[in-house]
C-alpha cells in the first residue's frame, strides 16, 4: 500500500485474490476535504455464496494447521501492519475523517489485537472430565466453528474489524469481512494486505464491501456458522433475528448511551478533562462515547463553566490541518442527524451552551444544559460531538438515571472515595465501568461487551474470545483403543 496508490484493492474486492465484485464499484470519499480516494468493489449475494464455498474448503485444512503455525501467520500480520502503517494512517484519516492521532490509536490497538490472537493458541483448548467408567477417559475439546461472518463499522473500521478477525482466525477458523462501504479500504483492503504478507494460506480470508444486502446475504449463508457484528442497535437487531432464526451464533457489539457520573466530592479539573474527552473525541462517533453527563447540583455550575471553557478551545476543520482538533462527522447526513436531535432537545427545554449547528460535515462541540431523563438527547444515542449535562440531588438519583437507559456498554464514576463509587459501580447496568477516567477505553485482553440495546452480552477480548469462536466437542477414550 502506498500513499496514494491502493494497489490492487482499487475497484476490487477479495475473494480467490483480488477480483472485480459483481456488484460494480462505489467512490469513496473523503468527510475532510470532499475528494475521492479511490473506488471499491461491491459484493452481491453471488459473491458471498462463492466465497463461503472457498472459505469451507480452506477452513478444513487451517483448522488443523498446528498452534506455531496460526501463532507465526499472526506475529507475521502484526510486522507487516507496522511496516505499511504511515500510509494507512492517513488513509485513515482521509476515510473515515479521524485525526491523525486516532488513527494512530486505532493502528495501535489493531497491533493490540493480532499480537492478543496470537497468544490464544497456547491456551487450555479443552477439560478432562470424569466418566463413570475408570476405563475411559472423557474429555471436552474446543474445535473451530468453521467460517465466521463479520460486520465492521466505519467509525473505528479497522481496530473493530479486527477485533473478531484475528482471534477467529487464530483459533482456526475461516472469515469473511463486510467492511463498510464508506471506509472499506481501512477496513477491509488493509486486512486482506497484511495477511497475504503474512503468508495466511489462500481463501482463510476473504473481503467483501457492500451494503444491507450483501450484509443479510452473508448472515443468510448456510456456510457461516458465527456472526460477530459491531453496529447501529437497529441494524443489529435485524442481524439478531436472521442469524437466530437460523440457529446461528451471532455477537453483537452495538450502540451505548453511556453516562459519566460525576459526585459532589469528585475532582473537577479531572472530571472536565475526561468528559471532554469521552464526549468529543473522533466527533463522538464512538460506541463508548459519553452521551450523558450527571453531575451532582451542588457543583453544576462550576462543572458547566469549566466545560464551556475547555470545549471554546477546540478547532474544527479538516483533520489533515495544523492545530486542528475536531473533524468531520462521516457524511453530512450524520451531521443533519446531530441536528435533529439537538433541535428536539432545545424544543424539549434543553438549553445550548456552546455550538449547536453545523456546516456540512462539521459539527460544532455542543453543550446542553437542562436536559431531563425526557430529553431526546438524553434518550438517544448521538453519536456526534454532543454533551448533554442533568443534574442530580442524591446518590440513588444518579444512580436511577445513569440506569435509565435501554443501552449498557460503559460508564465512568468521578468521585475521591474509590470504595463508595465500587458499590457504586455494581448497582450499574454497564458492562464497564472506569473510577475516575473516560468512558471510552478497551483493550485486546479485556472482556468487551454490554447489555441490553448495547449488545447480547458476548465478549470479545482475551481468552473470552474462546467462547465466540470456538464450540465445544465431547469425546470419550477407552482405555482398550488400540
Amino acid at each position: 500500500m502506498n500513499r496514494w496508490d491502493l494497489g490492487e484493492a482499487e475497484g476490487r474486492i477479495y475473494s480467490g485474490g483480488w477480483r472485480p465484485g459483481a456488484g460494480g464499484t462505489l467512490p469513496v470519499t473523503s468527510p475532510g476535504d470532499g475528494g475521492t480516494i479511490g473506488h471499491i468493489g461491491i459484493a452481491d449475494g453471488a459473491d458471498v455464496e462463492g466465497a463461503g464455498a472457498l472459505a469451507r474448503a480452506a477452513q478444513a485444512g487451517w483448522g488443523q494447521a498446528s498452534y506455531r503455525e496460526r501463532a507465526n501467520v499472526l506475529t507475521r500480520a502484526a510486522a507487516a501492519l507496522q511496516e505499511i502503517r504511515a500510509d494507512l494512517e492517513l488513509v485513515l484519516v482521509r476515510e473515515s475523517g479521524s485525526l491523525p492521532a486516532k488513527a494512530a490509536h486505532e493502528v495501535d490497538k489493531a497491533f493490540d489485537e493480532l499480537i492478543a490472537a496470537a497468544s490464544l493458541v497456547t491456551l487450555s483448548q479443552g477439560d478432562i472430565l470424569p466418566v463413570e467408567d475408570p476405563s475411559v477417559m472423557g474429555i471436552a475439546r474446543r474445535i473451530p466453528v468453521g467460517v465466521v461472518g463479520v460486520i465492521a463499522p466505519w467509525n473505528a473500521p479497522l481496530m473493530l474489524a479486527m477485533r473478531s478477525v484475528a482471534p477467529a482466525i487464530a483459533l482456526g477458523n475461516a472469515v469473511i469481512v463486510k467492511p463498510d462501504v464508506k471506509t472499506a479500504f481501512s477496513g477491509g483492503a488493509v486486512i486482506a494486505e497484511i495477511f497475504e504478507r503474512a503468508g495466511l494460506p489462500r481463501d482463510v480470508l476473504h473481503i467483501l464491501p457492500g451494503g444491507p444486502e450483501t450484509g443479510e446475504a452473508l448472515v443468510r449463508s448456510a456456510h457461516t456458522s458465527v456472526i460477530a457484528f459491531t453496529g447501529s442497535t437497529a441494524a443489529g437487531k435485524r442481524v439478531g433475528e436472521v442469524a437466530g432464526g437460523l440457529m446461528k451464533r451471532v455477537i453483537l457489539e452495538l450502540g451505548g448511551n453511556n453516562a459519566a457520573i460525576v459526585m459532589a466530592d469528585a475532582d473537577l479539573d479531572a472530571a472536565v478533562a475526561n468528559g471532554v474527552a469521552g464526549s468529543f473525541r473522533h466527533q463522538g462517533q464512538i460506541c463508548m462515547a459519553t452521551g450523558r453527563h450527571l453531575v451532582h447540583e451542588s457543583i453544576a455550575d462550576e462543572y458547566v463553566t469549566l466545560l464551556s471553557a475547555a470545549t471554546a478551545k477546540l478547532r474544527m476543520g479538516d483533520p489533515l490541518g495544523e492545530g486542528v482538533t475536531l473533524g468531520p462527522l462521516i457524511n453530512q447526513t450524520q451531521a443533519e442527524r446531530v441536528q435533529r436531535i439537538v433541535d428536539e432537545a432545545v424544543a424539549g427545554g434543553a438549553r445550548v451552551v456552546h455550538g449547536g449547528s453545523h456546516d456540512g460535515a462539521f459539527y460544532e462541540p455542543t453543550i446542553l444544559e437542562d436536559v431531563t431523563a425526557d430529553n431526546a438527547a438524553f434518550r438517544e444515542e448521538i453519536f456526534g460531538p454532543v454533551a448533554p449535562i442533568t443534574r442530580f440531588a442524591t446518590e440513588e438519583e444518579a444512580l436511577a438515571l445513569a440506569n435509565k437507559s435501554a443501552y449498557g456498554l460503559s460508564a465512568s464514576i468521578h468521585s475521591r472515595d474509590i470504595a463508595r463509587s465500587l458499590g457504586f459501580a455494581s448497582r450499574l447496568r454497564a458492562g464497564m465501568v472506569a473510577l475516575n477516567g473516560q468512558t471510552i477505553y478497551d483493550a485486546a485482553h479485556i472482556p468487551m461487551g454490554g447489555l441490553g440495546a448495547s449488545g447480547n452480552g458476548g465478549r470479545h477480548g482475551g481468552h473470552w474470545n474462546l467462547d465466540e469462536f470456538t464450540f465445544w466437542q465431547w469425546v470419550t477414550v477407552p482405555s482398550n483403543a488400540g
